[in-house]
């Protein structure tokens, strides 16, 4: 039996400014009136792939099961729809690497198709709106119960763009390259790295050197290591693990990102201090 699905995901690059996104419910409502609506984010500045792919894969750990749709830089590449492992999903985009990290954090694609067939399509009178026409209108059909098979062609999941996600990468004298992949709404600065990246440097409490600036003359600011940026001095500096499993660079209730400069996309290199410094803290080289 056909799988018949109740609730769709939506997230964007579209904004809140105008009616778009009203109509999307609009769709929705009137195709498939059972499904319920999720708003993730429309928040996504527009063409934005890595930050929307970043936001999808934060989140889909936490969806419910259903369909996802996400459109950024959607008028671009070829819709595609996947399905994840176990059948509990379809998550449906442009195929830019905007789905890859969000299939892969939900165990793996089982099977994908391309959007290509037009009978399951809105009629557009004009130039099509992707996520409007195709994506919205394919995801009412999924809701209904239409079988992903008979929503377009079939293509190795394989075959698909990867996701556009940086990984730290090993540097001069054991130190690890990284990179702000996020700053949230409070000034946090994510990197992208993971508790275990610096696990042989220390534990929590250790302090830090944080360098940022002009790599040839870096400004040098003493950080620690903390379980959350309550646990700081008012206006000192902090490297703790976020909400979502990464490292962060805080400060308590101001802007680290504000406070140091920094911004998504801004390289990191993080390494040991040199011996006699006390044990066990590290060094964070920041630079744009």
């Amino acid at each position: 039996m056909t799988r018949r699905y109740d609730t769709v995901t939506l997230l964007s690059d579209l904004g809140v400014v105008d009616e778009t996104v009203g109509v999307l419910h609009a769709v929705l409502r009137d195709r498939a009136p059972h499904a319920r609506v999720v708003d993730l984010t429309h928040g996504i500045a527009p063409h934005d792939v890595r930050a929307g792919a970043l936001a999808l894969a934060r989140a889909v750990a936490y969806l419910p099961s259903g369909v996802v749709v996400a459109a950024v830089d959607a008028a671009v590449n070829r819709p595609i729809a996947v399905e994840v492992a176990g059948g509990e999903g379809v998550l449906l985009g442009p195929d830019n690497g905007l789905l890859a990290s969000a299939v892969a954090m939900a165990g793996g694609g089982e099977r994908a198709v391309v959007l290509d067939r037009e009978q399951y399509h809105l009629p557009r009178p004009a130039a099509a709106l992707v996520v409007r026409d195709v994506l919205v209108s394919v995801a009412a059909h999924l809701c209904n119960g239409v079988p992903l098979a008979e929503l377009g062609r079939g293509v190795d999941v394989d075959s698909l763009l990867p996701g556009v996600v940086p990984l730290p990468r090993e540097a001069d004298g054991g130190a690890l390259a990284a990179e702000v992949l996020w700053v949230d709404a409070h000034g946090a600065c994510q990197l992208n790295l993971g508790a275990d990246d610096l696990a042989p440097w220390g534990l929590e409490g250790a302090k830090v050197q944080i360098a940022f600036g002009d790599a040839n003359d870096p400004q040098v600011r003493v950080a620690e290591r903390a379980g959350t940026a309550a646990q700081l001095a008012p206006g000192a500096i902090g490297l703790v693990v976020d909400h979502t499993g990464m490292l962060a660079v805080v400060l308590d209730h101001r802007s680290a990102a504000g406070e140091l400069g920094l911004g998504v996309g801004d390289q990191v290199t993080v390494a040991p201090l040199a011996e006699g410094h006390g044990a066990p803290p590290v060094a964070v080289t920041l630079r744009r």
